[in-house]
């Protein structure tokens, strides 16, 4: 009795698994708005621009607290 309620179980489990992977699939392959390669180019050029912008705010910020810190502690 024990041993069919166990095998029962991981039945039950891999046949909820199997489930959730064909879900899983469907989502992907049918329910999904994929981007066109024009508009993933173009997001793509913001990010990086974007990107860019923040690193050189970065860098110039760090630029002058380097001489603000050289001023106020000398040596």
């Amino acid at each position: 009795m024990l041993k069919e309620t166990t095998m029962s179980k991981k039945e039950n489990l891999f046949k909820r698994f199997g489930n959730y992977c064909v879900a899983c699939y469907d989502e992907l392959a049918h329910k999904t708005t994929w981007p066109t390669p024009h508009e993933l180019t173009h997001s793509a050029v913001i990010v990086l621009t974007a990107s860019l912008v923040i690193a050189v705010v970065v860098f110039v910020m760090d630029l002058v607290f380097k001489n603000l810190m050289g001023v106020i502690y000398p040596g």
